[in-house]
């Protein structure tokens, strides 16, 4: 099960956070420091397994239990930036931080309570693609 889902860049700066278990608003700032230094140092000392892939500026890192399968984790990752992809045809930090409902919309079609249940590009997308068209008309 998925505890959490963070984009962040090179520099340390959470870009977007998904919480999937309760924690403080308080503990979370905490929790997002430490995750990032274990990225960057390439450590991991949490209660958690943390998953991450860089992709040119950004880590996508996903916290989740230790039964979790991390290849399914890896194979997430990597649809949630082909559909990111695809929808934004090119995705850089400030498309991210500009568009932070839209990607909340692609990952909660992808995530619900913390299980992956939909990989599809089209199912995914259909929402923001009528959203899109009621917006223009």
């Amino acid at each position: 099960m998925i505890k959490f889902f963070l984009m962040v860049n090179k520099q340390g700066q959470t870009r977007l956070s998904k919480y999937y278990e309760h924690v403080d608003i308080n503990k979370r700032t905490l929790l997002e420091t430490e995750v990032i230094k274990s990225c960057l140092s390439r450590s991991n000392e949490q209660d958690f397994k943390l998953i991450y892939r860089q992709y040119a500026a950004s880590f996508i890192v996903v916290g989740v239990n230790d039964t979790e399968n991390e290849m399914a984790i890896y194979e997430f990752i990597h649809n949630f930036v082909e559909v990111l992809d695809e929808y934004f045809s090119r995705v850089v930090s400030l498309m991210i931080m500009f568009n932070l409902d839209k990607i909340h919309i692609i990952l909660d079609e992808m995530v619900l309570n913390g299980c992956i249940v939909e990989t599809n590009r089209a199912r995914i997308l259909a929402p923001l693609l009528i959203l899109d068209k009621m917006s223009e008309s």
